[in-house]
């Protein structure tokens, strides 16, 4: 059942104060590293009830007129097609993707910034594409020594070296379709060619995760470690913090064992550094805006567990390349006191599979109920459970058939017989293209219909790992998904 724990008023007020307030410290200009997802931060949004996916673009809005976007992506993410998993597009598409949901905000779109350039094929095709298409396109180069060799680091040959980034606005966003991009490197190569330049500025992390002023163990901060198990963050007390404050904060191992170094390129561009520990740099919060504890613990105890899942499906998808990840993350519900068995759609979606021999889904409707799906020569069991759903929350008869067996068949001839596909068993997006058309007709199919914004963040599971179309429908709706780490069939190849 959903519960909100979170003031996300509250939490867009004070971060566009406090973003305020550095703009003035440093001033009048300030680069602004963005971690984490900026419109659709749906992690945050299961971890902490009531904040909203896009709760950033939205504190950023009340300060669009004084801001301009820079989007950064690593060459090299290009040149591997680097994929972001929850959208399923690759880095370079995401840029575009970010560019245009930007411009329909409102935003101004500065330039994209390609680092660790070397001109490989890829990247340099995609930068002339961008060219064409009239967005400014930036180049940074990888640095020797970099990032230990300080003074190799903040000279000509160093950050010289990269081109300078012409910005017109106090407030510069620095972003990127993912981690590893390079944000933190261009923000501070513009501060090098700001201070040779004469002008003032300052830099300043935007981050969410880990919350620095909750406990090092308590389960957002260990969600934050599940959710990037991939990058090997580890939350860690910042000691620098403590040594300057007195005061316990909580970091992550990256941002503490780069802040010898930040610190000591402050030092050789300002002649002193205006932060005495990574929390400093960070304008985060979060912490402050969470109004019920206890229903963010079993939030993120949850958001623990679905890790485990995801992690444990991409080891068997071979996206991973040993089981070390998937361990980590069976560490972590253990630390956060999370177990599967609590995830009462597992249980269920299992049993069903257990009496049918086929493959089963279950979902734990926002009031408690659980409802399950079976698989049938029509109907895929995501299929079969999306209808099975919408029809105990339209108070419909569970024996009424929604979608009648001969608008079915229709669709499975022209699946199997014109288009090519083996499995003729209607996936969720095409049941839902059908109940539709049934509405215009049928009453029942119209409540269903009606109850599709009451899905949102059910929890689901499947008994097997599920095609892309049915997990994008699941994410479409905002029903939280997990999959047993099986397939459906012994066949070396699966779409």
């Amino acid at each position: 059942m959903f519960t909100t724990g979170f003031d996300n008023e509250l939490y867009i007020r004070l971060q566009s104060e406090k973003i305020r307030e550095r703009i003035s410290a440093f001033g009048g200009k300030l680069y602004l590293e963005f971690g984490g997802k900026l419109f659709d931060d749906y992690h945050a949004s299961r971890v902490l009830p009531g904040f909203k996916p896009d709760s950033k673009l939205q504190m950023l809005m009340t300060l669009k007129e004084e801001a301009e976007i820079v989007i950064v992506i690593n060459a090299y993410d290009i040149e591997k097609n680097k994929m972001r998993g929850d959208l399923g597009i690759t880095y370079d598409a995401d840029v575009l993707r970010l560019i245009d949901a930007f411009r329909l905000a409102g935003f101004y779109v500065g330039s994209v910034v390609l680092t660790q350039y070397s001109s490989q094929p890829a990247a340099t095709a995609f930068s002339a594409r961008l060219e064409k298409l009239g967005i400014k396109v930036f180049h940074h180069y990888s640095i020797d020594g970099y990032p230990d060799d300080v003074k190799a680091i903040v000279s000509e040959n160093g950050y010289g070296r990269n081109e300078y980034i012409e910005t017109s606005r106090s407030l510069v966003i620095v972003t990127a379709p993912g981690p590893g991009s390079g944000k933190m490197a261009v923000c501070m190569s513009q501060l090098y060619h700001d201070n040779a330049r004469g002008v003032s500025a300052g830099y300043a992390k935007f981050e969410t995760f880990p919350v620095w002023n909750l406990p090092l163990k308590h389960p957002v901060n260990i969600a934050y470690e599940s959710a990037t198990v991939d990058l090997g963050d580890v939350n860690m007390i910042d000691h620098y913090h403590f040594d300057a404050y007195g005061v316990m904060a909580v970091n992550y191992n990256r941002d503490i064992e780069i802040y010898p170094v930040m610190n000591a390129i402050f030092e050789k561009i300002y002649g002193k550094s205006p932060y005495k520990s990574p929390t400093d740099m960070g304008v985060n919060m979060a912490g402050y805006c969470i109004i019920d504890d206890e229903v963010v613990k079993e939030a993120a105890r949850k958001e623990i567990i679905r890790r485990f899942y995801t992690c444990a499906c991409a080891e068997r998808k071979g996206l991973i390349d040993d089981h070390s990840q998937t361990a980590r993350c069976e560490l972590l519900m253990r630390q956060a006191g999370a177990t599967i068995e609590s995830r009462l759609v597992v249980n269920a979606a299992l049993e069903k599979e257990r009496l049918t021999g086929a493959p089963a889904a279950a979902i734990e409707l926002n009031d408690g109920r659980i409802i399950v799906g079976k698989t049938t020569s029509l109907l895929g069991a995501s299929s079969a459970m999306l209808l099975n759903a919408l029809k105990a929350l339209a108070g419909v008869d569970d024996g009424i058939q929604l979608i009648a067996q001969k608008y079915i068949e229709p669709i499975q001839q022209l699946k199997v017989n014109i288009l090519g596909n083996t499995n003729p068993r209607l996936h969720m997006d095409e049941v839902l293209v059908a109940l539709c058309i049934c509405a215009s007709t049928d009453e029942n199919a119209a409540k269903c219909v009606e109850q599709l914004k009451n899905l949102k963040h059910c929890e689901a599971h499947s008994s097997v790992i599920l095609s892309q179309v049915d997990e994008n429908i699941y994410r479409k709706l905002g029903i939280n998904l997990t999959c047993e780490p099986v397939y459906q069939t012994k066949k070396l190849y699966h779409k």
